[in-house]
């Protein structure tokens, strides 16, 4: 049995030496040391041995075995060095070559904006409130003194889910919300999303609306006035003109619609396509709240008064950029996006 191991260890030290590559020096492991290799068949035949001889071939047959395994694992160190220097004479990297610059990203234009209303509120007191976009129609609508058979509704053009759940087509239900379970004085501004069955140049399906109200005892509409035009002067320099029309909102009364001298023209072109020659550009709709809102939260509206407004974030931010197609904030076109 001696002299056939010192064979097999002869045989398997010519084929390690012989091997250069890590595949094939692992199925030389495998030939001679593996579950069915060649050396296993030596233990198998221990078992026939007498006490003295099993023992001596024993301790010789595990000798084979470690002298083949060591010198296995040392070829394979070798092969895996030579084929790492290989590489390396390959495989050149110039460190004298400039790092590649990436691009960052930065905030779109219609966060910007939203972010600019909220800072300016926040100067003022307001605090921020929020509310599900996934809304009720008593919060949507008829808390807001607008019945099922109001014509104002036909104005909303509301995504409907069923006859009472729906998609918010304005901020102010939060306004609600709020009233419901906080008492006066409250000041408070409502920033998110809403949705309406609207697409064109200047519309689309999604937007953004900011809601905001201000509740108190002797609240005027000198004060509604007062906020908003700091408001406006804020967000477009001081040198811009404001001007409040009458209008109608079911939820205000009195109602004026806020305008602001056209940021294009400045009032001088009969052919602006932004103003369309009327000098000036509608950014707000305003008022004070309605006797029966407060009384949809129970607020004496005897006792208490106060204003409320809305707007367009992206209204906003189209005026502030000169952006004419409110739709280029939402088709993702990078050379759009990257000028901001």
């Amino acid at each position: 049995m001696r002299e056939r191991l010192e064979e097999l260890l002869n045989e398997a030290r010519a084929e390690i030496e012989e091997t250069g590559l890590k595949d094939a020096l692992v199925g030389v492991k495998s030939k001679y040391l593996g579950r069915k290799g060649l050396l296993q068949g030596f233990f198998k035949e221990l078992g026939a041995l007498a006490v003295d001889e099993r023992k001596r071939a024993g301790e010789f047959i595990n000798t084979v075995k470690q002298s083949l395994e060591t010198e296995i694992d040392s070829r394979l160190s070798a092969i895996h060095a030579e084929e790492q220097a290989e590489r390396l004479k390959t495989e050149k990297l110039d460190v004298t070559l400039p790092g590649r610059a990436r691009s960052l990203g930065s905030i779109h234009p219609v966060t910007r904006t939203l972010y600019e209303v909220q800072d300016i509120f926040a100067s003022l007191g307001f605090g921020i409130a929020e509310g599900p976009e996934v809304e009720i129609d008593y919060y949507n609508f008829e808390a807001l003194n607008i019945p099922r058979d109001h014509p104002a509704r036909d104005m909303q053009d509301t995504f409907y889910i069923n006859e009472e759940v729906l998609l918010r087509t304005h901020t102010s239900p939060v306004q609600i919300r709020v009233m419901e379970e906080h008492p006066p004085p409250l000041r408070i501004i409502a920033p998110g999303t809403v949705y309406r069955r609207d697409s064109d140049v200047t519309h689309t399906p999604m937007f953004h609306q900011v809601e905001g109200f201000m509740v108190d005892t002797n609240v005027t509409f000198s004060n509604l006035k007062g906020v908003l035009t700091h408001f406006l002067h804020s967000l477009f320099g001081d040198s811009i003109e404001v001007r409040f029309r009458p209008s109608f909102f079911p939820f205000t009364e009195p109602s004026a619609e806020v305008d602001i001298r056209c940021v294009i023209c400045k009032g001088k072109s009969s052919t602006c396509r932004v103003c369309k020659g009327s000098g000036w550009l509608e950014v707000l709709g305003a008022g004070m709240i309605h006797p029966e809102v407060f009384k949809s939260v129970k607020y004496d509206p005897e006792k208490v008064s106060g204003f409320a407004f809305g707007l367009g974030i992206e209204r906003i931010a189209m005026l502030k950029y000169g952006i004419d197609d409110i739709r280029l904030f939402f088709e993702n076109d990078i050379r759009f996006l990257s000028q901001y």
